[in-house]
């Protein structure tokens, strides 16, 4: 059985991924109490057509079940299912604003409680579950679209307890993913950016991919890179870690990051069957690639 919960502060897309996780062929309960968790996998057990189950946990259950949530998870039989906690938030500023936007009342809110103090209070309240989630997910610069398809990628399509790995490219000019377990600066490399007849192409293209490829510099950084990866990567798999996020940044993740992204992915795929790039700050529907 494979089982995937879902929780994080309201408004930052658990319903979007429990959306997706449904089209994609999964069993989805919105707001389960963590009580009946066990009780749930219990029910499952040798139902073919419930073999993948996906649950929403938020800020409407009983406020001292998040204090027992590791209790309740530890005590589930684990030869029996494959379970993975993904964590969902994004910044309070546009916390606030998709609120604002959708006028959708907050489960925290009331008389006495403004909206401000509730998203705060919700982070309280939920940090024993992000404190023990596989993936945490910033949905801080993500459209719908983006989260969807992150979802898809690094949720659904993980079809084994092999350890996912996301090769993700960014620009420093826009903010570090806070969601990375490590995060790698390539600014002090040649940049492209600066030859005018490179400027429109990316990391993805053939001139700058020769341009970059010819620099020596280049080449070390992304040896290092790698040589740093594969010495710590199976102690983090021998701890039974399911994901592991590695953000390479740029100053506009267009050029640089991008092209160091696109070499490790291929470097690491011919060694680990689940490995995933995504370049945050390219425009399009399909810039995430297996």
């Amino acid at each position: 059985m494979r089982l995937v919960v879902i929780s994080g502060r309201s408004g930052s897309g658990k319903s979007s991924a429990l959306h997706v996780l449904e089209d994609q062929g999964f069993y989805c309960i919105d707001n389960l109490p963590i009580g009946l968790l066990p009780a749930l996998v219990q029910q499952t057990e040798g139902e073919e057509k419930l073999a993948k189950v996906a649950v929403s946990i938020d800020a409407r259950n009983i406020p001292h079940a998040f204090d027992n949530i590791h209790s309740v998870l530890h005590e589930l039989p684990k030869d029996e299912y494959q379970l993975d906690v993904v964590y969902l938030d994004a910044s309070e500023e546009v916390l606030l604003q998709r609120f604002s936007a959708t006028r959708r009342k907050h489960p925290l809110t009331s008389s006495q409680v403004s909206l401000a103090e509730a998203i705060k209070r919700e982070r309280d309240l939920l940090e024993p579950v992000a404190n023990i989630a596989d993936l945490t997910l910033d949905t801080t610069q993500m459209s719908v679209h983006e989260l969807r398809s992150l979802i898809r990628l690094r949720v659904a399509d993980k079809n084994s307890a092999e350890i996912a790995i996301l090769f993700e490219s960014f620009g420093f000019k826009h903010g570090i993913p806070i969601d990375a377990d490590y995060v790698f600066d390539v600014r002090n490399l040649p940049n492209p950016y600066w030859d005018p007849s490179l400027r429109q192409f990316t990391g993805r293209d053939k001139p700058v991919i020769d341009f970059l490829a010819a620099e020596n510099q280049v080449a070390m950084m992304e040896q290092d890179i790698s040589a740093f990866i594969h010495r710590w990567l199976p102690a983090f798999i021998d701890a039974s870690r399911s994901y592991m996020t590695i953000a390479i940044g740029c100053t506009g993740g267009q050029h640089r990051s991008v092209y160091i992204v696109e070499q490790l992915t291929k470097e690491f795929s011919a060694r680990y069957p689940n490995v995933q790039c995504r370049h945050r700050e390219l425009a399009g529907a399909d810039q995430e690639t297996s």
